[in-house]
């Protein structure tokens, strides 16, 4: 429990988690509705891209209406002699856990978690955004196994060239880290790489330079369906189209994706429910 009892007349109820110079609360407000408080301290100037990248995120969550998608509510911001140093976002409170720590998922479990994901993705394409950061971590799964993708901080418009690498490094595209072109097409990789890792419980071999100056070709690694036949073929197949390195050649949409996924879940009705793998950590900054 956080030691503050209200914060812009928000009652704290618990501090969630901590991030780069940011502090998450759960908060009630007068009519007793629960939510998200991120709290962004400009501590120096260096600190500047803290605050910008929390009113981008705030901008991107609030622009784009989808029930796969956390909502942003409100920016608040603090100033001191004209200048910000405080930003406050009031997000939509999610309860659950992370796709990395589902709770004993199934393959069809899976598929359904996936499809919800492509449709609030392709809600995004549609708006003229890419996430740009999909990976286990970012996707939210409730206790009514409603999916929800959570942080927009690198999420931008639509054939953004951007001046620095950005993405995290087990999940990103190759054209992210060649600076080239941030397309649908990225988030078609960044999904099949978080795909890819839940089946197989192994990263995709990106092509984040080596120490030896070696990149990898995210091609190299073996189909999910090869390492342990108990995988659906189609959602092997699919996994390993969404993470090829051209990206032209991976699923043309997150509709064609979520096509792809009904094959894998007609080839899973009528089976025996097997589980992926035991999880169950609760998300610490939902």
């Amino acid at each position: 429990m956080s030691r503050l009892r209200k914060i812009l007349g928000y009652e704290i109820i618990a501090t969630l988690g901590y991030g780069a110079r940011s502090t998450i609360f759960a908060v009630r407000d007068k009519d007793h509705s629960v939510y998200a408080l991120k709290r962004v301290v400009l501590e120096s100037e260096k600190d500047q891209r803290y605050l910008d990248q929390a009113c981008h995120e705030h901008e991107v969550a609030s622009a784009v209406r989808h029930a796969n998608l956390r909502r942003s509510y409100k920016l608040i911001r603090q100033r001191r002699l004209l200048k910000t140093t405080e930003i406050y976002v009031l997000m939509e409170m999610v309860d659950g856990h992370t796709l990395e720590h589902y709770q004993t998922a199934t393959y069809l479990d899976f598929c359904l978690v996936c499809q919800q994901v492509a449709s609030g993705l392709g809600a995004m394409h549609q708006a003229g955004y890419i996430h740009a950061d999909i990976k286990p971590t970012n996707i939210l799964i409730t206790g009514e196994h409603l999916v929800k993708i959570i942080d927009f901080g690198q999420s931008c418009r639509t054939g953004t060239i951007k001046e620095r690498i950005q993405g995290t490094p087990d999940y990103i595209a190759p054209e992210q880290v060649k600076r080239r072109e941030i397309t649908s097409s990225t988030d078609v990789f960044n999904l099949g790489a978080t795909m890819y890792f839940v089946l197989t419980g192994q990263h995709v071999p990106t092509m984040i330079p080596k120490k030896n100056g070696h990149r990898a070709d995210p091609g190299d690694c073996a189909a999910p369906h090869d390492l342990n036949p108990a995988v659906p073929p189609a959602l092997s197949a699919l996994a390993m189209d969404c993470i090829r390195t051209n990206p032209k050649s991976r699923p043309e949409s997150m509709t064609a994706v979520g096509d792809r996924l009904n094959l894998a879940i007609g080839q899973l009705n009528g089976r025996r429910r097997r589980p992926i793998r035991e999880r169950a950590v609760r998300h610490p900054t939902a």
